[in-house]
C-alpha cells in the first residue's frame, strides 16, 4: 500500500469526503516508478461527477473525472492522458485534485480507455512544486535503472539488506518522516555487477558508480 490516510487530512467535496491526494503518500517515489503506468505531469482543468454503469443490483456506479492538460508523460502510452478518473468518496479509494488549473501535479495509477486513466488512494499522487529537484530530474532517467532492486524499510536499528539487490530505507526510522533526504535526494539504481545502491545527485550516475564492487 502506498497511500496512508488520516482524518486531519479530509476535504469535503459536495457532501463527500475524499482525501487530498498530497497528504497521501508513504513511499518513496524510486519503487512507485517502476509499478505504476502512466506516470505523467500535468494539471487539472476540471472536475464533474460521472456515471460508470451499474453495480449487480442496478445502481448506478459514479466516478469523478477530472479534466487534465498533459504536461509530459514519463512513463505510459503515446496518446496524451486528457481524463483521469477516481471513485467519488474516500471509502473506496477516492483522491481529491485541486481542479482551479492553478495547480500542478505528478500522477500514476492505471491506464483506461484512449486517453484515460484511474487513480487510487495507492497511487502515487503529488504536487509537482513539492518534489524536489533531484525527483523531477529522476523521472525522465534514473528511476528506471532502479526496476530490478527492491526497497527495504528500516522497522529499527540496527538494520540492514539481505540481499546485494536491495536498498536500505532509513527515512522513518531515523528522520520520522516519509519525505527525507533518501526519498526526496537519492535513487537506488542497479550497478553492473547486479548490486543496488542509492545515488545522489541531479546528473546522470557515472560509469565509475555504476562499476564500484561496493555499495
Amino acid at each position: 500500500m502506498l497511500f496512508s490516510s488520516t482524518a486531519s487530512f479530509v476535504t469535503a467535496v459536495g457532501g463527500k469526503v475524499r482525501f487530498p491526494a498530497a497528504e497521501q503518500n508513504s513511499e518513496p517515489l524510486t519503487p512507485c516508478f517502476c509499478v505504476f503506468q502512466p506516470v505523467i505531469r500535468a494539471k487539472v482543468v476540471g472536475e464533474r461527477e460521472v456515471d460508470s454503469g451499474n453495480d449487480i443490483y442496478g445502481n448506478p456506479i459514479k466516478r469523478i473525472q477530472y479534466e487534465v492538460k498533459q504536461i509530459k508523460m514519463f512513463k505510459g502510452p503515446t496518446q496524451d492522458i486528457e481524463s483521469v478518473f477516481t471513485a467519488p468518496v474516500s471509502a473506496v479509494c477516492g483522491v481529491t485534485l485541486d481542479a482551479t488549473g492553478k495547480k500542478e501535479y505528478l500522477i500514476s495509477g492505471k491506464a483506461e480507455a484512449s486517453g484515460s486513466m484511474h487513480v487510487t488512494l495507492c497511487d502515487y499522487i503529488m504536487p509537482w512544486d513539492s518534489l524536489s529537484t533531484t525527483q523531477k530530474k529522476s523521472l525522465s532517467q534514473r528511476y528506471q535503472m532502479g526496476c530490478d532492486c527492491k526497497i527495504v524499510r528500516c522497522p529499527s536499528l540496527p538494520c540492514e539488506i539481505s540481499a546485494p539487490e536491495e536498498c536500505l530505507w532509513t527515512d522513518l526510522m531515523i528522520e520520522k518522516q516519509v519525505h527525507g533526504r533518501q526519498a526526496n535526494h537519492y535513487a537506488c539504481v542497479k550497478r553492473a555487477d547486479g548490486s543496488c545502491s542509492w545515488y545522489r545527485g541531479v546528473a546522470p550516475p557515472k560509469k565509475e558508480f555504476l562499476d564500484a564492487e561496493d555499495p
